[in-house]
């Protein structure tokens, strides 16, 4: 019997960033830097603006809206939540694994020129969209934020 080929083949796209714009920065209650501490991952964010107010696109596939948590604190966005690995036997081996399971938090401090107390939060096909509006005063309260289902 022959061997059992197996290629992988890894595309990278590599994105460029302007050094002169940080628009939000990234931070961790975690140890204070921005790299997940053992047993956290951080979900891949965009964040941009557009003419209603300030967007923060989060890619979380697998999850359900109920297993997210989104904070806000001042001009502090936090979110965290769970991603179960339910799909898989717990008798199974591992060839690759790239797919992140467990608890995870990202928290962004966004311009305070933007009202986090007025965020509307959707999750829909695997993205949680968050729609911020401009301020017209900065924001100090601790809020929670409602997600939605998307349709």
């Amino acid at each position: 019997m022959g061997n059992l080929g197996i290629q992988i083949h890894t595309i990278m796209a590599v994105t460029k960033v302007s050094s002169t714009i940080h628009f939000a920065a990234r931070t961790s209650t975690l140890g204070g830097s921005s790299e997940p501490t053992t047993g956290r991952w951080a979900p891949n964010t965009d964040v941009y603006a557009t003419e209603g107010g300030l967007v923060v696109k989060v890619e979380l596939a697998g999850m359900k809206s109920d297993s997210l948590d989104i904070v806000v604190e001042g001009s502090r966005l936090r979110i965290s939540g769970v991603r179960q690995d339910s799909c898989r036997s717990m008798q199974s081996s591992f060839l690759v694994m790239e797919i992140t399971y467990g608890p995870f938090e990202t928290v962004l401090d966004l311009p305070s020129d933007y009202d986090l107390s007025q965020a509307k939060a959707v999750y829909m096909n695997g993205f949680l969209r968050i729609d911020v509006p401009p301020a017209h005063q900065p924001q100090t309260k601790t809020k929670k934020v409602h997600i939605t289902e998307g349709e």
